[in-house]
């Protein structure tokens, strides 16, 4: 079983929010719900910490996977362009405009590569035949509920043609060779938006500013946190900037050894329910918030 690193730090700060990247941390290599960690995240809430979610899914998947943790919070979600607890009342969203998202995939379609644009309500992607890997992860896609559809076409330029999106993400799937010079071509030809590597197989495409980080210093903002007091639990290489940013970075035990270099705590690995372990070993001596005070006033 993975040891738990924890390096040195301010640990003294209390910290009032636990922000969770959902795959390859919440969720085991299956893609379950272990019920160790359904457990781990009620007993965290009942201590008074507000638990959102912060991922690369869009809405609909993050709201899936927040209800059956019963959470009720501003979710983080298409890598931070769409916030919100309510699929009709965001509480921040920004897109890519319609022409520089068909423009976009047009450049795209010259690549060897799977092209996917993650509106907050539906999804459209392309056919292209790529590594079939590749292809499976993009088409098959379990996280999608029923209520989000989802369409693939022979051409994505045709049907914006006609039909016009918007939207808060362009997913790209591409072989790890041809990242470099994606990013390179979208990143000079399009100023308005930001290329963002999630690992060796996606790049997400987003508005210029948009990011995980970004998205979660906004809801710490609004509720009156520092991000002194905010708790990161990440693995992907996109997690790494908001891991940096927590008054307490944490990378699961499957991230990459960046990742774990530069993390405040190592956990064990999703499959070893280890956001279960790092909430209990650390939150289990953490009073809720105004507990100390309520204690002092009882024995004045």
């Amino acid at each position: 079983m993975t040891s738990t690193v924890i390096k040195e730090g301010d640990f003294s700060v209390s910290k009032q929010m636990l922000a969770l990247n959902i795959d390859g941390a919440l969720l085991r290599s299956n893609g379950k719900l272990h019920q160790t960690t359904k457990d781990a995240i009620e007993y965290v809430k009942k201590k008074g910490i507000y638990v959102t979610l912060v991922t690369n899914r869009h809405f609909r998947s993050a709201q899936k996977v927040a209800k059956i943790l019963k959470l009720n919070a501003k979710l983080v979600t298409h890598s931070g362009a769409y916030i919100s607890e309510k699929i009709d009342e965001p509480f921040f969203v920004k897109k890519i405009s319609e022409d520089h998202t068909f423009n976009i995939v047009q450049v795209l379609e010259s690549y060897q590569c799977n092209i996917r644009l993650l509106h907050e309500k539906y999804s459209i992607g392309n056919k292209k035949k790529v590594n079939s890997n590749l292809v499976g992860k993009t088409i098959i896609h379990p996280s999608d509920p029923i209520f989000y559809p989802v369409q693939f076409v022979e051409s994505l330029s045709d049907l914006l043609l006609d039909e016009p999106v918007s939207a808060p993400v362009i997913e790209v799937h591409a072989e790890n060779g041809l990242q470099a010079d994606i990013t390179d071509t979208i990143g000079k030809a399009f100023p308005a938006v930001d290329v963002i590597r999630v690992n060796e197989e996606k790049l997400n495409i987003v508005p210029k500013g948009v990011s995980k980080e970004s998205g979660l210093s906004m809801v710490a903002a609004e509720l009156g946190l520092s991000m002194e007091e905010v708790v990161a639990i990440g693995h992907q290489e996109d997690d790494l900037p908001m891991i940096e940013l927590a008054g307490l970075g944490v990378a699961m035990g499957n991230s990459s050894n960046e990742l774990k270099r530069k993390a405040d705590w190592v956990t064990r690995s999703n499959d070893e329910q280890g956001v279960a372990y790092m909430i209990k070993e650390y939150f289990r001596m953490q009073h809720r918030k105004g507990f100390l005070d309520k204690f002092h006033m009882k024995r004045s």
